[in-house]
C-alpha cells in the first residue's frame, strides 16, 4: 500500500503522458509474455481423511525442490541459477500477468489520458503495472529435456507475496505407442514404477487412495496424484491472494473527483 500511495504522489508530480513514456521506455514488454490472469476457481471437492489415517504434512511435501510458499525468487535462482534436472523451458518460461480487477482499474485510468488505441492501451496498462508493483510473475515453466518430464509453477500476486500456491508435475507413463499386448504390458509397468516412486517419496495417501492432504478442510494444502502427474495445491492461499487483490483494486480505484 505505502508503495501504491507513494506512485500516485509521483503521477500529481509528472503529467501521466510524460509517466507512460518513460516507463515504457525504459521496459520492453516484447521479452516476455503477458498474459490476463484468469478468472478465479477456488472451488474444491468434499475431501475427508481415511478413517485410522493421520494429517500428512502436505506443507512439507515437494516436486522437483518446489515447496509451497516459496517465494518466485527463490524458485527462480533454483533453476535459472543453477545447473539441476530441469531448466525453463526455451519459449515463455515465466508468464507475468496482470490481476483482473486492476487491470480493469488501469484500463479506465489510460482512457482517461484519451488512449484508446488497443496496442497503446495495452503498452499504458502494462506500463503502469509495473511501475506500482501489480505486473507480477504468475507462472514459472520447467521441463527435463532427456525424460519429457515437466513441471508447472504458479504464484500468487505480490499482494501476498508473489509465493508458490500450486505446483503441476506431468511425465508419459500414460502414454502409449500402439494397441498391441507388449505396450499395454509396457504402460502398466511404467505406472507402477512410477506410483512407487510415488509412495517412497511421500507415504501412502492418507485421502481415499490418491490424495494427501493436510486436514480435512479442503482449503489447507493437499497433494492429488493421478496416472503420471501430481498437483500440490493450496486452495486458500489462492482464494486469500483473489480476495485481497479484489479489495484492494476497489479501495485504490481512481474516480473522477466528483463534487456537490
Amino acid at each position: 500500500m505505502k508503495k501504491i500511495m507513494i506512485l500516485f504522489i509521483c503521477m500529481f508530480a509528472y503529467p501521466a503522458t510524460d509517466l507512460y513514456a518513460a516507463v515504457n521506455d525504459a521496459f520492453d514488454f516484447d521479452n516476455f509474455a503477458i498474459v490476463d490472469s484468469p478468472d478465479a476457481d477456488v472451488t474444491t471437492t468434499a475431501s475427508s481423511i481415511n478413517d485410522g489415517a493421520g494429517i500428512a504434512g502436505v506443507g512439507g511435501f515437494d516436486i522437483a525442490g518446489v515447496m509451497l510458499g516459496m517465494p518466485f525468487e527463490d524458485v527462480q535462482t533454483l533453476f535459472f541459477k543453477t545447473k539441476g534436472l530441469y531448466s525453463p523451458r526455451k519459449n515463455n518460461s515465466i508468464i507475468y500477468t496482470i490481476q483482473k480487477d486492476w487491470k480493469y482499474n488501469l484500463d479506465y485510468e489510460c482512457r482517461q489520458q484519451n488512449i484508446f488505441a488497443p496496442a497503446d492501451l495495452e503498452n499504458c496498462i502494462n506500463s503502469l503495472a509495473r511501475n506500482r508493483g501489480l505486473l507480477y510473475a504468475s507462472e514459472l515453466h520447467l521441463v527435463r529435456e532427456n525424460t519429457g518430464e515437466t513441471v508447472d509453477i504458479f504464484f500468487t500476486s505480490n499482494a501476498t507475496d508473489n509465493l508458490v500456491w500450486r505446483v503441476v508435475y506431468n511425465n508419459d507413463v500414460n502414454e502409449l505407442e500402439g494397441d498391441a499386448e507388449k505396450f499395454e504390458h509396457q504402460r502398466e509397468k511404467k505406472i507402477l514404477s512410477f506410483w512407487q516412486s510415488v509412495l517412497d517419496k511421500y507415504g501412502a495417501p492418507n485421502s481415499g487412495t490418491d490424495k494427501w492432504m493436510s486436514s480435512n478442510n479442503s482449503y489447507d494444502p493437499m497433494m492429488t496424484a493421478y496416472y503420471g502427474a501430481l498437483d500440490l495445491t493450496d486452495m486458500g492461499r489462492r482464494a486469500s491472494d483473489e480476495a485481497k487483490n479484489i479489495q484492494q483494486a476497489r479501495e485504490n480505484f481512481q474516480s473522477k473527483p466528483y463534487a456537490f
